[in-house]
């Protein structure tokens, strides 16, 4: 009986590390064409500057939004402020920091969307 036992956890234990093998070395998982909400949060600072730099001398601040729409749910001056904060804490340039600053400002001073009550 502690044969039959023995042979099954060895089963196991092998079908477990083939398996693991295979995801792992053989065919990993490869991620195309994700969403930005996706990235870390360097890559996020980095979009975030990106989206404040083309809004620098583009100045729409409607095509601004929706490419902050890309991250989320989050509203557009959080993620701004989120970035700020970041790239403040990790050395970006001046000029980056005032790219972002510009964006933040218009973005504060859009007035905010209102509730939507149940009758």
């Amino acid at each position: 009986m502690s044969s039959r036992w023995t042979r099954f956890l060895a089963g196991c234990v092998l079908g477990l590390v083939l398996g693991l093998g295979y995801a792992w070395y053989i065919q990993p998982v490869a991620y195309y064409d994700t969403s930005p909400d996706a990235l870390r949060e360097d890559y996020r600072t980095d979009y975030v500057l990106m989206v404040a730099q083309a809004y620098g001398p583009e100045g729409d601040l409607r095509l601004a939004l929706l490419r902050l729409a890309a991250l989320g749910p989050v509203p557009p001056a959080e993620i701004v402020d989120a970035a700020r904060s970041y790239a403040e804490a990790h050395g970006f340039s001046q000029e980056d920091l005032d790219s972002l600053d510009d964006l933040l400002g218009d973005l504060r001073d859009l007035p905010s969307a209102p509730e939507i009550g149940s009758p």
